[in-house]
């Protein structure tokens, strides 16, 4: 059996993307025959703080589901202020030098990044002629901070730019969640082995039996409720004569949401805070279409909720441009919106009927999804390059 570790900063039971992403990657590698142990901070996101039971903790180690989890110590915050955030990720990074003095190391190892210099950090300690170095890359970083305003190209941005750069010439095997992601990985190294690693994740689905609503198109958005996604400028500019908006979910937006619905008791928003994961999944097909918003079109960026709604057979609404529109259009699993036109979002919403939200509709949203995407095929394909 052979053993592979991952290194990660966000795995269950934090919430979001990037947890579920690398649970579902760490099951499946499992499940295909492979002793995986995990390396991840307490859990502490999105909060920003050491989640009640592991309060205390310095580092915490335990066996779930047959995989090997190693919690270490990390100065949790989410601060906006960039000097707190670089301490939480620097603490991490050392927590992971002194695990990596002390303990065996697998000689195949999947680095999660972003953060950068968590895996930086992987990289540069790991690094070894006997070890199979595999990148994770979901994001691309710093690009996708200088889209979204968080960097400026000045003298720390060239740092992170040489940093990225060393973290794909490291790695023996570069997965990326986007075509765009690896053209970028070989426009930086031209040779580097990469694969297209989707995330449709492995989950039960519950029974198709929703039934449209007459006359009023319920709307629902589950997850971050940070900046890139913009739920809060949603909330101000969707056009509500004929619409709901359910919001799921926790973040930074989170108080000036709940603050906006407050003071506008007249519009049909309703904030319903965080459920369980496997809940949310009944909760959704309540409702008739679900938005994946990005306030910005961030080159690189493909949301996971594409993968995970289309295996649910939800249909979709896609406000982000790039190459998640793409796979919306090209795979049939809803609608597009040019990227910051509320125009034009408004108008394509009022253009939707409820007998397009027909279960058959739904059914071959699911389909094309497991056609495009199945999870299993492409782990088999995976498993033949670790």
């Amino acid at each position: 059996m052979k053993n592979v570790l991952i290194i990660t900063s966000y795995f269950p039971p934090e919430t979001g993307a990037a947890s579920n992403r690398i649970f579902h990657l760490a099951e499946g590698l499992k499940d295909h025959g492979f002793k995986v142990s995990v390396l991840t901070p307490l859990p502490n996101y999105p909060t920003g703080e050491i989640f009640k039971a592991y309060k205390g903790k310095f580092k915490d180690t335990s066996t779930e589901n047959g995989i090997i989890i190693h919690r270490l110590w990390i100065y949790a915050s989410n601060s906006k202020n960039k000097l707190l955030r670089l301490m939480a990720m620097l603490s991490y990074s050392f927590s992971l030098i002194w695990f990596f003095i002390w303990n065996k190391i697998p000689k195949t190892v999947i680095v999660q990044s972003p953060p950068l210099l968590v895996a930086f950090t992987c990289m540069l300690c790991l690094k070894s002629k006997k070890r199979h170095l595999i990148l994770n890359v979901s994001d691309l970083w710093p690009i996708a901070g200088l889209e979204l305003g968080a960097f400026r190209k000045n003298f720390s941005y060239k740092m992170l730019e040489r940093i990225e750069r060393f973290n794909y010439k490291r790695a023996d095997l570069v997965l990326g969640q986007s075509e765009e992601i690896l053209m970028h990985v070989r426009s930086i190294v031209s040779d580097k082995k990469t694969f297209l690693y989707r995330n449709y994740p492995e989950f039960e689905v519950p029974e198709l039996n929703h039934k449209p609503s007459n006359g009023t198109l319920k709307i629902v958005y589950a997850g971050l409720l940070g900046i890139a996604q913009g739920i809060y400028k949603l909330c101000q500019e969707l056009d509500y004569e004929h619409v709901e908006f359910h919001i799921y979910g926790s973040g930074a937006e989170q108080i000036n949401i709940e603050t906006y619905i407050s003071n506008h008791p007249e519009l049909p928003i309703t904030y319903h805070g965080q459920v369980s994961r496997s809940e949310l999944h009944t909760v959704l097909l309540e409702y008739d279409i679900t938005i994946i918003p990005l306030l910005k079109r961030i080159y690189g960026s493909v949301p996971s909720k594409i993968f995970e709604y289309a295996k649910l057979g939800l249909p979709m609404l896609y406000f982000g441009g790039g190459e998640g529109e793409m796979i919306i259009k090209k795979h049939k699993l809803g609608w597009v919106a040019e990227a910051g036109n509320y125009e034009k979002l408004n108008a394509v919403i009022s253009s939707i009927e409820s007998e397009m939200l027909s279960k058959s509709m739904r059914q071959n949203i699911r389909e094309n999804g497991k056609k495009e995407f199945d999870f299993k095929t492409q782990l088999v394909q995976l498993k033949e390059l670790i």
